[in-house]
């Protein structure tokens, strides 16, 4: 990938998305004996549990094959025990956890300087608090004393409140800018009459703003105590020394005196359908439903997620083909948690304006009704579970990430739930689902619709939730997974084990053998193609040709392809970026062989149905038109077409939404069709693989499938340009009725990722605004001044050509625009004026310097590194990365002043801001005081 674009679109992802995975990875199975005061409890799958005096329950997950460990404490709190005035308070102490604790005053700066990947979350049940770091002695202590403090001893001051109050009430307002997620917010609120489960976790935004510091104080007070916490620890570590430095920072914490007393509301049976109308601005239509079910702990529920794949599996779900295939909706998906208490099940369609709302809502109801009458086949059952199960089994090999998902578990019950989940899962049958379906799936038990008097009701009971000692007592999980290699990530290490080549059409390609956990391997496969002339206004085709190799090829439907993976457990996508068509590969060792088969028949055999086509164009269509009005897809769209003005059709151009819409409506499946002729082949490919894999079988694909498979276009790289003339200027983009605001900023300038002044602009970036919560920008506009919730700086330089471009980013309430603009200016002009300070650098050099060993632990980043050095016509290898932090460390704050001083200008800066300006001045206005009376007379 070499291109400006992947560069923003991970900073999109970045400052608008946070996501997380689980995968429980067992450990070698050997007795640590416990220190004095400390009872080990259990051990399931290589996960061993212990407890100590004041009843913190221990998890020790040990894994050796990656050079990091991942510390998670889950606190037995969320927005479920909230009680009247206090919705969102479990999240807004989360966010005051970070301000600092008795010994650890800067918790951001601790976190950056320890180049720890580092975040908490707050969810119904739970909120946890993790990070995942270089494993070292000292990086281990240092978390664990962190987490020991902050748990009773964070100061929880009345003016940090008073500054994070806006950041999170800024949070809030992100997800009021889509009408998506209002519309569920709003059914669940209308679902539940009583149940904490009915209100966000992010709470009421009258609730946050008004919370009384001492409330705050005596709820963190409640509930972060050590009775009722579990941590975890994950990754390579000495369990004994480990479970001592536990002792020795936890221990000292007494066990409160007080008794927790769990919350009781239980939720009446739903005794009526309900509907709720939302009207807000959008330009795409949409219709969910929402039943009560059992809570995640009850036998029903994993029944319940089989029913939920059966019902909104792409492309054999029924609400897919029902919706979907039919031309009903755009889209359509559908979810149930595992929740402590009796939870949902929420089902949702994206309806595209000119299409029927009404139709589309009769069609979705008519066949939820269904469910219950027609028992689902064998075939929709055992895909549904080959499914779940590969995606448990992928999640099992990701050690570094365990305590995520465990804190679910953890918050429903107990951790051991996620295997007793997985192997109920197994046994679930068709009877099971219709049963299920039967028994919830009911009219009277959904949230939707028109209230309908109705004589003899029909209602859904839902059980209680089991007693949960008695599922989990002496249950002992099964085979422990095979652990990997304690790889050193070093990158003269990685080049050493890397075997690079070329086959005789061109293709390139990197091997880097290794042991990994669960003999997992990740490739990735990069075609690239055409020319500048060639791809002219064929961007469009590019994108539709690669995404439709996957639904259908000569011997294989698109849904049969789905089944293959499936059920050899792997996970493989293909997307366009630039001139390259990307393919992924995720799997394990022992089925590469039949999954490259798969792939190279998707690559070279693909027949392009026109249904799947015309289904794809319906619903790239709805997700386009659903970001028209939406501050944050504007900003960053207009800002890429002012700082990267190519001409309209060349393959950097970047298209306005409409320009966007009316090219796919306008493509045809032919010229898809045409464009494979045209364009795929491999002989400018580049192919990566790291992980576990028998080298013939690579050797076999890449000679047979690839390395004799030519494009009839030839290939040549498309430059990035500078554009001299390019002047900067500012845009504001009114974009009514949405809360929150985008602020989009970037400077062009000639610099190449390997220029010598490079490293020192990566640093000056990185302390202004690309660390953690203690970047300049993020300490002084979000938590000093509290008006923004996601802020930050980038800066990205080709690795071809002299481009390359400094940027930022803020999301904050357009009333706040004057103070954001005069902080965001007062910071970029200090530091081209004053620049950094010596113990400034020495920190950020910490922390990227352990950063980049943590990223190098990655197999999916060592993949696609080794795909980008394959594409560099002088073999770029992990060398430069060597070279690179090399300069990183030899820095003096001199260097980076200069380069500061020499390439960051505000005055030079486009800005781009997009919200609903028009609201805030009027509500702005509202609020002067009145003017005297003109004309009264002095006495």
């Amino acid at each position: 990938m070499d291109s400006y674009h992947r560069f923003t679109a991970k900073i999109i992802l970045t400052a608008l998305l946070l996501a997380s995975v689980f995968a429980p990875a067992p450990a070698q199975d050997t007795a640590t004996t416990p220190p004095e005061g400390v009872t080990r409890v259990t051990s399931v799958e290589g996960i061993t549990e212990y407890q100590l005096k004041n009843g913190l329950r221990v998890l020790l997950f040990p894994d050796p094959s990656k050079p990091t460990i991942t510390v998670n404490i889950t606190y037995m709190v969320g927005s479920r025990h909230e009680g009247l005035g206090e919705t969102g308070m479990a999240h807004l102490v989360e966010h005051m956890v970070f301000k600092g604790s008795t010994k650890h005053k800067n918790i951001p700066q601790e976190l950056t300087e320890h180049g720890s990947w580092p975040n908490g979350t707050t969810w119904y049940d739970r909120t946890n608090y993790f990070e995942t770091f270089a494993a070292t002695d000292e990086n281990l202590k240092w978390a664990l004393d962190l987490e020991s403090d902050r748990m009773v001893n964070s100061f929880i001051k009345k003016e940090d409140l008073e500054t994070e109050f806006t950041v999170v009430r800024n949070e809030f307002e992100m997800g009021e800018n889509s009408p998506q997620y209002v519309l569920m917010e709003r059914v669940l609120a209308s679902a539940y009459l009583w149940h904490n489960y009915g209100k966000s976790t992010i709470g009421s935004k009258e609730d946050i703003e008004r919370v009384p510091i001492d409330n705050l104080k005596s709820f963190y007070q409640k509930y972060y105590q050590p009775d009722n916490a579990i941590l975890l620890i994950a990754g390579k570590f000495d369990e004994a020394k480990t479970l001592t430095m536990v002792n020795e920072l936890f221990s000292p914490i007494p066990r409160p005196a007080r008794v927790l007393k769990q919350p009781y509301t239980v939720e009446p049976t739903q005794d009526g359908e309900r509907q709720v109308t939302l009207r807000r601005v959008g330009d795409t239509q949409g219709v969910a439903a929402v039943y009560h079910t059992p809570a995640g702990t009850h036998p029903d529920y994993p029944v319940l997620d089989v029913l939920m794949d059966v019902m909104t599996n792409e492309p054999s779900g029924r609400l897919y083909k029902a919706l979907v295939e039919n031309k009903k909706a755009a889209f359509q998906y559908g979810w149930t948690p595992a929740l402590h208490d009796p939870g949902f099940a929420y089902f949702y369609a994206e309806v595209r304006k000119e299409s029927s709302l009404d139709s589309a809502r009769n069609v979705m109801m008519n066949t939820l009704d269904d469910a219950s009458r027609n028992a689902p086949t064998a075939e929709e059952v055992e895909r549904a579970k080959t499914k779940i199960l590969s995606t448990i089994d992928l999640m099992f090999k990701q050690v570094d990430r365990v305590g995520l998902q465990l804190s679910e578990y953890m918050a429903a019950g107990d951790w051991r739930l996620v295997f007793l989940y997985r192997d109920n899962v197994r046994k679930v049958t068709p009877a099971d689902v219709q049963r299920v379906a039967q028994a919830y799936l009911k009219p009277s038990n959904r949230t939707v619709g028109l209230f309908i008097p109705d004589q003899k009701p029909d209602r859904a009971e839902i059980p209680a939730a089991p007693d949960v000692l008695s599922l989990v007592t002496n249950y002992k999980g099964e085979k422990m997974v095979t652990a990997g290699e304690a790889f050193d990530a070093s990158p003269a290490n990685i080049d050493a084990r890397t075997k690079r080549g070329q086959e005789a059409n061109g293709l390139k390609y990197a091997l880097l053998p290794k042991s990994t956990r669960g003999n997992s391997v990740n490739m990735q496969i990069q075609l690239r193609m055409g020319n500048e002339t060639s791809l002219m206004n064929k961007m469009t085709t590019a994108g539709f040709t690669a995404s439709m190799l996957e639904r259908g090829t000569k011997t294989r439907s698109y849904q049969q392809l789905k089944d293959e993976l499936d059920k050899l457990k792997a996970r493989a996508y293909v997307y366009q970026n630039g001139q390259s068509a990307i393919v992924g590969i995720e799997t394990a060792k022992e089925n590469l062989a039949a999954v490259l088969k798969i792939v190279t028949d998707c690559l070279r055999n693909p027949i392009f149905p026109e249904a799947e086509f015309n289904k794809l164009k319906e619903e790239r269509l709805a997700q386009i038109e659903s970001q028209k009005q939406e501050p944050q897809a504007i900003a960053f769209n207009v800002a890429q077409r002012t700082m990267n003005p190519y001409p309209k059709g060349h393959v950097w151009y970047t298209m306005t939404f409409d320009e966007e819409i009316d090219a796919i409506k306008k493509l045809t499946v032919n010229e898809v069709r045409q464009f494979y002729k045209d364009y795929y082949g491999a002989q400018n490919a580049v192919v990566s693989v790291v992980g576990a894999f028998d080298e013939p079988v690579i050797r076999t694909t890449l000679k047979n499938d690839l390395g004799k498979w030519k494009a009839a276009t030839p290939f040549a790289r498309v430059p990035m340009q500078l554009f001299a003339d390019l002047k900067n200027k500012t845009e504001s983009i009114q974009t009514s009725d949405k809360t929150n605001a985008m602020f989009v900023t970037g400077l062009k300038f000639p610099m190449r990722d390997d220029d010598p002044e490079y490293a020192a602009l990566y640093m000056a970036n990185y302390i202004l605004g690309d660390g953690f919560l203690n970047s300049r920008l993020a300490t002084r506009i979000r938590q000093k001044e509290g008006v923004s919730y996601g802020v930050g700086s980038f800066l990205y330089a080709d690795d071809n050509d002299k481009v390359a471009n400094f940027g930022s980013y803020a999301i904050y309430n357009p009333e706040n625009s004057e103070r954001l603009e005069k902080a965001y200016r007062e910071e970029i002009e200090k530091m081209a004026k004053d620049g950094v300070t010596a113990d400034e650098l020495k920190a950020a050099k910490t922390a990227v310097l352990q950063n980049k060993q943590v990223e190098r632990s990655q197999d999916g980043i060592l993949v696609s590194k080794w795909a980008q050095y394959l594409t560099k016509a002088d073999g770029r290898t992990f060398a430069y990365d060597a070279d690179y932090e090399k300069r990183i460390a030899a820095l003096t704050p001199e260097q980076v002043n200069a380069a500061v001083k020499k390439y960051i200008d505000y005055n030079k800066l486009t800005i781009v801001k997009a919200g609903d300006f028009e609201k805030a001045s009027k509500k702005l206005a509202e609020k002067q005081p009145a003017s005297s009376v003109s004309g009264s007379k002095k006495d």
